[in-house]
């Protein structure tokens, strides 16, 4: 059968198959083997002519000999039978032992220059000179290119080598019509940092290189692409590692631009169609190679720890070699601190100097002091950009009846921000905020869709009031994931941190968390959510209540609370929490989910305070009492209840303004006011 299910039929005089005809030259089968250095003669049988000799080359290297012998004729059957023995044989054979020493490592000063040049590769953009290239140079780098490793060394790899003005306008015109498109892509806070980016430098460099991949180099059997036909430009792209390296070893800066379309550029070059464009360098002698990459000191983004990404034997379980495997919630919790009491200091004393009275800008002086002992600095830096991260995940406990909207609403939501339509993507879009949607625990299956961060620990929690809604180790899972993406969203360059949510029936959860860390009776903290009436208020506190009396959750130990009785989104909005006081970034909190979340996080550390800030009072009655129990002042009460992050959306650009005025606002000395 044919894959699509049509029978294949034969007919006589007919062939199976045909050639489609493509434009362009076919590629001749490169030599997969040395021509052997000697002759060779093949030993002659009875009945057949004489010997046939096969010349070896004038220059053959003596030691690579190739005998007759080696010329294997035995039936294909054969060769599998034994293939499997020795296979077969090899699985019971214990590690070969030792015969002697090792091969040679470098030298100390040997290693310390590889090491060095691969610290010090930069991707240039700024700086480039209009000095030539040498041919020797160029040829150099392009040989060490030629070098590197190819799976199946299929070496699928081709240099276009480009000098020529027009053809690097061209280039250029080509790079900035995908610049402008991807601006508009960013949100206004991105957008507004990527401006003053350069990202190429087409026109500043004397040679740019083109590296492709043929994916047809070597024919449809090449060895390592069986199951994975990517290898052809994983393969170019190493080879593009050995070039930078080498170029830099020669006083040379490489810059990568990638704003192209492939099939564009392909065809204003006209590479053969059947070539992917694996890299555009940019290639000439710098002024200075900077210390640290140019988007690290831009503030782009930052370089991620190499222990945030070793793994010893199973994805998650992070080690560095000679250590001991570390959690990653302990380890986050350890690196949380109180406020740093000197910029804390300062920020009061600025404060005092600016020109204003004292205590003019009320609590959001409270701020601009946070934001300064949070970052170890006067005046903060400015939290811009800022990302919402919005935790998707289902309760079972929706079955109790505690909401009249079905569970299947949660999943359309997540589909609904995916797609631009919902409160949160427009307040997002206002105040130039990234909206991040990571499916935690949705109980229906999401599609792989372009901003949707699959992180599901399971389809949703149990039903609360006949057991535990997860698994200790479950709440713990969903609690790494919102850390790991405090981790993503800093490491990618954002300032601030919102907190939101969406889970059909999370307020249910929400609500008897808050009872069980502040002590408030359940009738005291559940409120109506999504508006139901009085009847279902009634059930819904109910069953709070009873939840918490099957459970008899004990506040000290914050994360049973939270399998007993939470959701995914809390624990990973409790992740989030966390994972962003460890690096010192504000977190902006949302209504009564986040505010449940946030009593969870001071339970397990109690200086992640240092790093929340009260968005917003929900309308919903668990909120005023976590805030209560927090001693955070919201920015904004407006009675909203809908989640999402849009209260905390709506708070950013107050957060934002404080440390604003820190930097712009004179001090009585500099702008000569007098005092009072």
């Amino acid at each position: 059968m044919l894959p699509s299910g049509i029978q294949q039929e034969s007919a006589p005089g007919r062939p199976l198959g045909r050639f489609v005809p493509v434009e362009g030259s076919v590629p001749t089968t490169p030599h997969l083997a040395p021509t052997p250095p000697q002759p060779i003669v093949l030993p002659v049988t009875e009945g057949t002519g004489p010997a046939a000799t096969v010349p070896a080359p004038r220059d053959g290297d003596p030691e690579l000999v190739q005998h007759a012998d080696d010329l294997d004729t035995r039936a294909a059957d054969q060769e599998d039978q034994e293939e499997q023995a020795e296979e077969s044989t090899a699985v019971v054979e214990e590690t070969r032992q030792p015969t002697g020493p090792a091969a040679p490592a470098y030298d100390d000063a040997e290693r310390a220059a590889v090491l060095k040049v691969m610290r010090e590769r930069r991707d240039i953009r700024n700086g480039f000179r209009s000095d030539p290239i040498p041919h020797e140079v160029l040829l150099r780098v392009l040989e060490a290119a030629h070098t590197a490793p190819s799976v199946g060394h299929s070496q699928p790899w081709d240099f276009v080598v480009i000098r020529s003005a027009d053809t690097r306008r061209t280039m250029h015109e080509l790079a900035m019509r995908q610049r402008d498109a991807y601006a508009k892509s960013l949100p206004k806070g991105r957008a507004k940092q990527f401006k003053e980016l350069k990202i190429e430098a087409i026109l500043d460099t004397p040679v740019n290189i083109v590296v492709t991949a043929d994916p047809t180099r070597g024919g449809r059997h090449t060895l390592g692409r069986h199951t994975q036909p990517q290898m052809a430009p994983y393969s170019a792209a190493l080879a593009v590692e050995n070039l930078w390296l080498a170029a830099r070893a020669e006083g040379l800066g490489v810059g990568w631009v990638s704003f192209f379309d492939e099939r564009e550029m392909v065809r204003a070059l006209g590479l053969p169609e059947h070539l992917e464009v694996i890299a555009y360098l940019c290639v000439g002698y710098v002024d200075e190679f900077p210390d640290e990459p140019e988007l690290l000191q831009a503030g782009w983004s930052k370089r991620r720890p190499l222990s945030w990404v070793v793994h010893e034997e199973t994805y998650g379980r992070r080690a560095l070699p000679g250590e001991e495997p570390h959690d990653l919630l302990a380890e986050t919790v350890a690196q949380i601190r109180p406020l740093d009491a000197k910029a804390l200091g300062e920020a009061w004393e600025r404060q005092k100097r600016m020109t204003k009275p004292a205590g003019a800008l009320g609590m959001l002086e409270i701020i601009s002091a946070q934001l300064s002992g949070l970052s170890r600095q006067c005046p903060p830096p400015i939290p811009e950009p800022a990302a919402v991260a919005i935790f998707a995940g289902d309760h079972g406990v929706h079955a109790q009846g505690v909401t009249p909207w079905p569970q299947e609403v949660t999943a359309q939501m997540v589909a609904n921000f995916l797609g631009g339509g919902a409160v949160c993507n427009a307040f997002a879009g206002q105040v130039g905020a990234e909206v991040c949607v990571v499916d935690v625990g949705v109980a229906a299956d999401l599609p792989a869709t372009p901003g949707l961060l699959p992180r599901k620990v399971r389809a949703g929690t149990s039903d609360m009031t006949t057991g535990p809604a997860m698994t200790r180790e479950e709440a713990k899972q969903a609690i790494e994931v919102g850390i790991e993406t405090a981790r993503d969203l800093v490491a990618a360059g954002n300032k601030a941190l919102l907190t939101g949510e969406m889970g059909i029936a999370n307020t249910t959860a929400s609500a008897a968390l808050i009872s069980v860390f502040t002590g408030a009776d359940a009738a005291e903290v559940t409120g109506r959510g999504t508006g139901i009436n009085d009847e279902t208020l009634a059930r819904k506190t109910e069953v709070v209540r009873r939840a918490i009396e099957v459970h008899q959750p004990d506040p000290a130990d914050p994360i049973g609370v939270l399998a007993a009785i939470g959701g995914f989104e809390h624990a990973a909005l409790v992740g989030l929490l966390l994972g962003g006081a460890s690096l010192r970034t504000p977190v902006i909190l949302d209504g009564v989910s986040a505010g449940a979340a946030a009593l969870v996080a001071r339970a397990i550390a109690p200086e992640v305070l240092a790093a929340c800030i009260a968005g917003h009072r929900s309308a919903e009655p668990g909120h005023v009492a976590a805030l209560n129990k927090l001693g955070l002042r919201p920015l904004v009460d407006l009675d909203l209840r809908l989640g999402e992050g849009t209260g905390a959306l709506l708070a950013l650009p107050l957060v934002q303004s404080t440390a604003r005025a820190m930097h712009e606002v004179a001090t009585f000395d500099s702008a000569g006011v007098t005092e009072k």
